[in-house]
């Protein structure tokens, strides 16, 4: 039986990137990593332009931009976010006492997750708020609570990880985070592996990348460049015309 084109694609790009970086997998199941995918590039949650790239809010230039929050405008697709999400949650860290989102993009997924699987819900902001009662956590929890928390995106994982620090300041018991799609850069990989954070997402950079492809929504050309953004997206931004 002739090998399917996504699997072949996908595997002409993975190994180009594994002669390059340390590849750290944060996916549990490849079917689901490909359909997430999917979704996302057909109501283009994701955008790809490696010829006219997006400038992020860094001021860097990127071939990719991901705004996750457009699945929640299609129900079929936030559907299936929820249940995986919430598939995951049961199959890796079985039952806890509270789901949190991250502020913003987190939030009303994280909701749909917690109403899903019967648990409260909270939500973390960046930072606390300057007024009122000056929370950060909002939401009831306690001390040796046990929580997941659901995140939209993952780039370079520092924000998501601020989240990780406030409800481990109030004595919660962070099992671990979910989230959406991830770029998959080594930054994000050592951040959470150096605060002991388990990551799980329903798809990533090199799996989209590999539909994108099998799909065309990239020409083959530009899958070189692809793959040097995601090795290294400092020196591409610079070639690039930061």
């Amino acid at each position: 039986m002739e090998e399917p084109v996504f699997c072949r694609v996908f595997e002409s790009f993975f190994s180009y990137l594994k002669k390059n970086v340390y590849f750290c997998s944060m996916i549990t199941n490849m079917d689901m990593a490909a359909q997430t995918a999917e979704f996302l590039l057909t109501v283009k949650a994701v955008k790809l332009n490696e010829e006219h790239p997006f400038t992020w809010a860094s001021g860097r230039k990127s071939p990719i931009y991901c705004d996750n929050r457009v699945t929640l405008s299609y129900p079929e697709i936030r559907t299936f976010i929820r249940q995986r999400f919430s598939e995951i949650v049961n199959e890796t860290w079985g039952d806890v006492d509270v789901i949190a989102g991250v502020a913003t993009g987190g939030i009303a997924q994280g909701a749909l997750v917690a109403q899903e699987l019967g648990k409260p819900f909270v939500y973390v902001r960046s930072e606390q708020k300057s007024h009122g009662l000056t929370n950060q956590i909002e939401g009831e929890i306690h001390a040796g609570q046990s929580v997941v928390v659901i995140e939209d995106l993952v780039s370079t994982g520092k924000s998501s990880l601020i989240a990780v620090k406030a409800l481990r300041e109030k004595g919660c018991i962070v099992k671990g985070m979910a989230a959406i799609f991830t770029y998959g850069l080594q930054v994000a990989a050592d951040n959470f592996a150096e605060q002991n954070v388990d990551l799980i997402t329903l798809t990533d950079y090199d799996t989209l990348i590999g539909v994108a492809k099998e799909h065309e929504y990239i020409r083959p050309e530009a899958m070189e460049s692809l793959a040097k953004w995601r090795l290294n997206p400092e020196q591409w931004s610079k070639d690039h015309g930061e």
